[in-house]
């Protein structure tokens, strides 16, 4: 039988553990020390939440985004600025599922977001050593058996973070970036969203109008997510006339759907117009449809072409690259946004390389920048 030199140093610091023996600090994690270190290494860290640096954890430690700390954020004492929440829900999807395993695949595809720096250039600003104490909350428990009961799960359980008193005083109310899921859990957040700052604008990244009446009869209705900004627009949940779709190129039935968006209260900017009128042109337009509003912020992954993101549920070529989106998402610098989300994300239909993933979490990296850059009082 033959034993490598690190199996028997191994069972020899175990036998002198279980003696009782001490074992030097050095010695106990020397599987972490560099080969040539004659004394321990150390590393120096950003002095703000006790972020990472790469020799921490670049492959390893519990999956949040971009490494941030985990939170318990439903205890009573939990405080924060911004955090991140998942919502593993995707039984209202119309085509491709999957969406439920969207969250931990957006977590993966931000690992190096922090150990790669975590400075947004173009932005002049690193959210995570700013003001701002920043969280991951893990995930909403969502049953994928019963849709209604779950959407009640995704308002009540937002609702309870919304009202945590934030660790700081320059925002009034945390603010929450959601880790989606089908674009269905919208809805339960705009019900949430309404209860501190009532209706606000909506910024709908999108290749889909996502408007569409539920109504098949007078007395049939289904939500889903195609339908929940109808019922949105009709709960009184956002302004109409100062909200705007951006990306749009799906097909649709007639001109009726277009009307029909009309009446739900959408402006719209479809893919082809980054042809005529540019980056600067569609973020022009936003910003005067949603005016000095609150806003809140929802990003399809599908907006992108499917060159960028084939991990979805219902792709639509044409699409935005993602060095156009992120070029747009930082020209919406200054908005007050009072909450994210990016859904759709599917990870069984994307490569193996995850380009949806890393395309995702680096949409979020940009959000995430505004929103600290802006607190909302």
């Amino acid at each position: 039988m033959k034993c490598s030199l690190t199996t028997i140093v191994t069972a020899v610091l175990l036998i002198q553990h279980a003696n009782g023996n001490r074992i030097p600090p050095f010695i106990s994690n020397w599987w972490q020390q560099p080969l040539n270190a004659a004394m321990p290494v150390k590393t120096p860290k950003l002095q703000h939440q006790d972020l990472p640096t790469a020799e921490d954890a670049l492959f390893g430690g519990i999956a949040t985004f971009a490494h941030l700390p985990y939170e318990m954020c439903w205890q009573p004492d939990s405080k924060f600025d911004i955090a991140f929440v998942g919502a593993p829900f995707d039984t209202s999807t119309s085509y491709r599922p999957g969406a439920r395993f969207g969250p931990s695949a957006i977590r993966e595809g931000s690992r190096r977001t922090i150990l790669s720096g975590g400075y947004n250039v173009p932005l002049d600003v690193n959210p995570f050593t700013d003001w701002a104490k920043i969280v991951d909350c893990g995930d909403l428990k969502l049953t994928p058996f019963d849709n209604e009961r779950a959407i009640k799960g995704i308002q009540l359980g937002y609702q309870s973070l919304l009202y945590q008193s934030p660790f700081n005083e320059k925002a009034k109310f945390p603010r929450l970036i959601t880790l989606g899921g089908d674009h269905t859990i919208t809805l339960p957040i705009l019900r949430s969203i309404h209860s501190v700052y009532g209706p606000v604008s909506v910024i709908h990244f999108d290749s889909h109008l996502d408007t569409w009446s539920p109504y098949y009869t007078e007395h049939d209705h289904n939500l889903n997510h195609g339908t929940y900004f109808y019922y949105a627009s009709k709960e009184g949940l956002i302004k109409k006339g100062e909200s705007i779709h951006a990306g749009i190129r799906s097909p649709i039935a007639d001109i009726n759907d277009y009307k029909n968006d009309d009446e739900v209260g959408f402006t719209r900017i479809d893919a082809r117009d980054i042809d005529d009128i540019g980056t600067d042109g569609i973020i022009k337009k936003i910003r005067k449809t949603v005016g000095n509003n609150y806003v809140y912020l929802s990003l399809d992954i599908d907006v992108l072409d499917p060159a960028f993101s084939p991990g979805t549920g219902t792709p639509e070529t044409g699409g935005w690259t993602t060095r156009e989106l992120r070029r747009i998402l930082r020209g919406l610098d200054g908005l007050k946004i009072v909450g994210a989300d990016l859904v759709e994300v599917s990870p069984p239909y994307d490569t193996n390389g995850q380009i949806t993933a890393l395309a995702a979490a680096d949409a979020i990296f940009e959000i995430l920048g505004i929103m600290v850059k802006t607190p909302v009082v």
